[in-house]
């Protein structure tokens, strides 16, 4: 009888034990697909909180689609992001809105990416997960505003903030410390090879510097 209910004691103290670890999802284009591989920045990312301790508080889940851009994350959040039931996401999007509008023609304007955005944003909330927004980095790495796209890319940035702000949001900015990293590390003025491997998709530097980055922001605002 004795063995029965010091049975029963310890089921009911081991959710005690073993809380429940905070979920985050990564949720993004190709660079977050690419996140989940050997040197990607979730996996990078993941290396860096076992190394601070933070393995039994966290757990780590990538949703990224190669060629994504924000009306396709917003058609396929329901499935790939809220049925995971994470407690926060992080929102990783805009090179493609950016970059196909010149490649392709594909591109999204200003506008309609910032509704998408926030449609984006206001399912989240109605959710109770908690978010973080990351503004998009580079297409070219050339540090004198010289990369075709830099103007745009400052526009889609500036309305990242912009909703960070309105929505009282922690942001990643990965713009504004990829432009600083390059000021400093870009001496040749290269189009591609400090951060990237073709000026968008990102090497191990790169990877590394955005799960750098990533992680000190989500620990600062997110982490419990």
């Amino acid at each position: 009888m004795k063995y029965l209910i010091l049975g029963i004691v310890m089921a009911a103290l081991l959710p005690l034990s073993q809380p429940k670890k905070t979920k985050i999802v990564f949720f993004g284009d190709s660079i977050t697909q690419m996140g989940v591989g050997p040197t990607g920045y979730i996996t990078r990312m993941d290396s860096i909180i076992k190394q601070q301790g933070y393995s039994d508080k966290v757990t780590l889940e990538g949703a990224g689609i190669g060629g994504n851009k924000v009306y396709d994350l917003y058609l396929r959040m329901e499935k790939d992001v809220i049925a995971k039931n994470p407690d926060i996401v992080v929102i990783y999007i805009g090179i493609n809105d950016v970059w196909h509008k010149t490649g392709a023609g594909t591109g999204t304007d200003l506008p309609k990416y910032k509704q998408f955005y926030t449609a984006i944003i206001n399912r989240l909330k109605e959710k109770n997960i908690k978010i973080m927004l990351c503004t998009p980095t580079v297409i070219g790495e050339r540090n004198d505003n010289s990369n075709q796209q830099d103007g745009d890319l400052n526009y889609y940035s500036s309305a990242i903030k912009a909703l960070a702000a309105e929505n009282n949001l922690p942001l990643c900015d990965l713009r504004d410390i990829f432009i600083k990293y390059l000021e400093k590390n870009n001496p040749q003025n290269l189009e591609k090879g400090v951060l990237t491997t073709d000026k968008v998709h990102l090497n191990n530097k790169g990877d590394l510097l955005v799960a750098q980055s990533m992680w000190e922001v989500l620990k600062k605002n997110l982490i419990p």
